[in-house]
């Protein structure tokens, strides 16, 4: 009965901490770019799994899986792991894993080659995490002007790459 009393007790106390602990900021990154080519060429050139090798500058290797659904990308010699959890035909989402010890700012990315006309397309880059954990606004908008710029040259590595 004690000690059911005491755990009775406690929930209150454990609620309180659990509101305080997270008031999660989540942030949408949008960015495209115009491509004179069509959806279905684009992605040909740019939409593998591991082609961020080529548009990124980054490593990548696959660690489990072939390209597809649930494949799990290392970057930067494992430093990132990246999980493929939305794909089709000219697009995919992915997700980066919580690790223990570390800040999780839930960070997903998502990357389209989407028609305009039967010779051009949009190349759409969204990237959505949490910043709560930066000290104020002008870090926080650090944080995104820096990613924005990081990915807009992707986007413009890509156009190149699909419009040779």
């Amino acid at each position: 009965m004690k000690r059911l009393l005491h755990t009775l007790l406690a929930v209150p106390v454990l609620l309180a901490s659990a509101a305080s602990f997270a008031d999660p900021e989540y942030v949408s990154i949008d960015m495209e770019i115009d491509v004179s080519k069509s959806a279905e060429e684009v992605w040909a050139s740019v939409g593998g799994y591991c082609d961020i090798s080529e548009w990124l500058g980054l490593d990548c290797e696959y660690t489990s899986g072939d390209g597809d659904m649930g494949t799990v990308r290392a970057l930067l010699g494992g430093r990132i792991l990246e999980i493929m959890t939305a794909e089709t035909e000219l697009s995919y989402g992915y997700a980066q894993p919580a690790v223990e010890g570390q800040y999780y700012n839930l960070y997903h990315g998502f990357l389209e080659a989407r028609p305009v006309s039967a010779n051009s397309s949009k190349l759409l880059y969204t990237l959505v995490l949490d910043v709560s954990n930066l000290a104020d606004q002008t870090a926080k908008d650090a944080d995104v002007a820096r990613r924005r710029g990081m990915f807009e040259g992707a986007l413009a590595a890509m156009k190149e790459m699909a419009e040779k």
